[in-house]
């Protein structure tokens, strides 16, 4: 009974900006978990094609819609496709986001705006127009992808923090207003990833290599795999009483402010 609780078989997953990075990782651990996949992106049909294709190779039921989700006509249009074409959504993890390093007073006002609709303003998008249907059927899981920049700040990512910071009050504000329904909000804020983009850094003597493995308790960059165990636990049965809550998957690293060079 308790994996049970664990099991996705049949529930429709829409997940944004999922053809790479940790948007796909946190796809397929929902896929193996039983899921249908809703990848979305919105870069190109080909990128998303090629996406889809992955999952499908390891065995995952996928289908690919490509959409911006900042565009609100977009949105909707889409979501009727899917709920029509494949199921009514039962679970949406809000995944698409940017960020521009910029040290904020050399930051562009449209650079700025930027940031804040991909990261912040698409969530409530996309989010408003599938939870109702949500509502009518008093069900629901919504998953915000925030940041530990939802606690902290950092260099030239002002844009991102206030955008990541805001999606963390969204996540709660979602859930005071939807928990009624039988809807859960939450989060989970990613530490520091070992992906494609990050592999030029994560070197030996690269200096922010050495401070994040100083740095995080654990003593490594999570793996992409890692955010799968919190991605099905709170988009499963196992999360529901579980709501307005952000879960971070860092290794420890918002949980202390570090160690000496000197200690073991």
């Amino acid at each position: 009974m308790s994996i049970d609780l664990f099991d996705l078989k049949g529930k429709v997953a829409l997940i944004t900006g999922a053809t790479h990075g940790l948007g796909m990782a946190m796809a397929k651990g929902l896929g193996h978990a039983g899921a249908i996949l809703i990848i979305n992106g919105a870069s190109s049909q080909e990128k998303l094609d090629n996406a889809v294709a992955a999952y499908k190779t390891k065995g995952l039921n996928a289908f690919g819609y490509l959409f911006d989700v900042t565009d609100e006509a977009k949105v909707i249009e889409n979501i009727k496709k899917i709920e029509t074409e494949v199921g009514v959504i039962d679970i949406l993890v809000n995944n698409a986001g940017i960020i521009k390093r910029t040290p904020l007073e050399e930051m562009e006002v449209v650079d700025f705006e930027q940031v804040l609709k991909v990261d912040l303003v698409s969530p409530f998008i996309v989010s408003k127009h599938v939870v109702k249907g949500m509502i009518g059927r008093k069900a629901g899981k919504i998953i915000n992808i925030c940041s530990m920049m939802s606690e902290l700040g950092r260099n030239t990512v002002g844009a991102y923090a206030a955008a990541k910071g805001g999606l963390k009050m969204l996540t709660k504000n979602m859930a005071t207003e939807w928990s009624k329904y039988n809807i859960q909000v939450n989060g989970i804020g990613p530490g520091y990833f070992a992906t494609s983009q990050t592999a030029p850094i994560r070197v030996d003597g690269h200096p922010f290599n050495d401070f994040i493995v100083s740095r995080t308790p654990a003593g490594r960059w999570g793996n992409p795999e890692d955010l799968q165990g919190a991605t099905i636990f709170l988009a499963s049965k196992a999360s529901d009483f579980v709501s307005g809550q952000i879960v971070y998957v860092d290794g420890g690293i918002l949980a202390t402010i570090g160690k000496p060079s000197n200690e073991d």
